[in-house]
């Protein structure tokens, strides 16, 4: 790794890291003074209703902290994040660390000195509502923090937005009409999709709807597009996915030029699925060839299916025929 991505992950890294040590020392200190079943989960009413062993709870804030801050730090260094979007991932960052790092000290220190049934669970203690407030304050707090950290870390010079006029064309006739049509995908969408809703219906059983109902939406919403439906033609992109609606179209007015290149999701875009960085959007859920538009007002946009380079032609075809028509 370089010298300044090793500086930049530190940077992005040090908020979990405190508060893993946070976690860590508070439970050491105040591990006679816990009763054998901690209370971790409360009402909105304050009162706790579920308990866990004080050390399974420190070992799952532990993989907590240790996993989103290597995942945070492995999207930021291999994100390659541009301007705003490159301090926005840091004090994001700080803000969730501050947040999940009050609540999971506050839970220990409510906990401290309460009397216990014959279960073991602590009785008597209560975690009021008001510590979300303050957690909240902490999370603003801590993205200060992380916004002026953030300024410590060299920005990456954003690439060229991509201007292909001299790319390869489809000969059109005048008048012709011409269309592309691919279906795009990966093997892990639907296996993503099939999880969150399956876990989804697990929640609604045993939690309730307010669990549920996030991952039910999003399981479904991936699944309708987990094999989206590209389309070129004289009206430009259309993306759909197994229901007619929603779709996404990028008018062929709003088209420059087109290319088909290899496109890295995470570190051209952060991540995979809809995205939007600065200066190029687009929807990228594996990597690979892919048809990249230019825009104009020099912004940009990506798609990854396969026979891109058809697609690209096409695209060029169309757009030379449109300025003729003119």
């Amino acid at each position: 790794m370089k010298r300044k991505n090793l500086g930049g992950a530190t940077v992005v890294a040090l908020p979990f890291l405190l508060a893993l040590v946070v976690e860590l020392v508070l439970f050491a200190v105040l591990r006679d003074r816990l009763p054998e079943q901690i209370a971790v989960h409360f009402r909105p009413d304050g009162r706790a209703d579920r308990y866990i062993g004080g050390e399974w709870h420190v070992v799952a804030g532990s993989a907590l902290f240790v996993v989103m801050g290597a995942l945070w730090t492995l999207t930021f260094v291999r994100g390659k994040l541009y301007g705003r979007a490159h301090h926005l991932m840091v004090a994001t960052g700080y803000a969730f660390a501050g947040f999940l790092g009050w609540l999971m000290s506050a839970t220990l220190l409510v906990n401290v000195d309460a009397g216990a049934n014959a279960q073991g669970e602590a009785q008597g203690v209560s975690l009021p509502m008001g510590q979300l407030a303050v957690a909240l304050a902490v999370a603003v707090v801590a993205g200060g923090l992380g916004l002026a950290a953030a300024a410590l870390v060299p920005v990456p010079e954003p690439p060229a937005v991509v201007r292909a006029q001299d790319g390869p064309r489809i000969t059109l006739a005048d008048g012709e009409i011409a269309g592309w049509a691919r279906s795009a995908g990966s093997w892990w969408t639907p296996m993503v999709a099939f999880a969150l809703v399956a876990v989804g219906v697990v929640l609604l059983l045993t939690s309730g709807w307010t669990a549920a109902i996030p991952l039910l939406v999003l399981g479904v919403l991936m699944a309708v597009f987990a094999r989206p439906y590209v389309v070129v033609d004289r009206r430009g992109i259309t993306i759909s996915g197994m229901l007619p609606w929603p779709r996404l179209r990028v008018p062929l007015d709003r088209i420059e030029s087109a290319i088909s290149r290899d496109i890295n999701p995470l570190a051209e875009y952060g991540g995979w699925g809809y995205r939007v960085r600065p200066a190029r959007s687009g929807l990228v859920i594996r990597s690979g060839e892919g048809v990249v538009a230019a825009l104009a007002g020099g912004r940009e946009f990506a798609v990854t299916v396969d026979d891109s380079a058809t697609a690209a032609a096409l695209l060029n075809a169309l757009i030379d025929q449109r300025r003729a028509e003119r």
